[in-house]
């Protein structure tokens, strides 16, 4: 079972992945809306993994990618978004994303993504 920070500015998203990750057995120890407050939020927390969302208003999910990871190079981060950008995968996987989930996400994926990040 991991302790997992999930990050998403839509509410909807948060509480749908929430739950899938419940229900596989780990638990969530946090939720931040914006990558700012995950990154604040990783420090306080420490979870074993973090989801992380692209596009998000202050501070988008590459960005808080690259500040956690600062914090804890070991830091395990799976991004989560709706937009097919190449550009935006591919910078996060070299900013060390573990994992790229596109939505709609199902719980199987999900499931995929956790177990090789953890």
């Amino acid at each position: 079972m991991a302790r997992i920070l999930v990050t998403d500015d839509a509410a909807f998203m948060r509480m749908q992945l929430k739950d899938i990750v419940t229900k596989l057995g780990h638990e969530v120890v946090g939720e931040a809306e914006n990558g700012q407050v995950a990154v604040d939020m990783y420090q306080e927390v420490k979870p074993d993994l973090v989801t992380m969302d692209i596009t998000m208003p202050e501070m988008n999910g590459v960005e808080a990618l690259k500040e956690i990871k600062k914090l804890d190079a070991d830091a395990k981060v799976i991004m989560c978004s709706a937009m097919g950008q190449q550009g935006m995968v591919v910078e996060a996987i070299q900013a060390g994303a573990k994992d790229f989930i596109v939505k709609p996400f199902t719980a199987d994926r999900i499931n995929e993504a956790l177990t090789k990040a953890l």
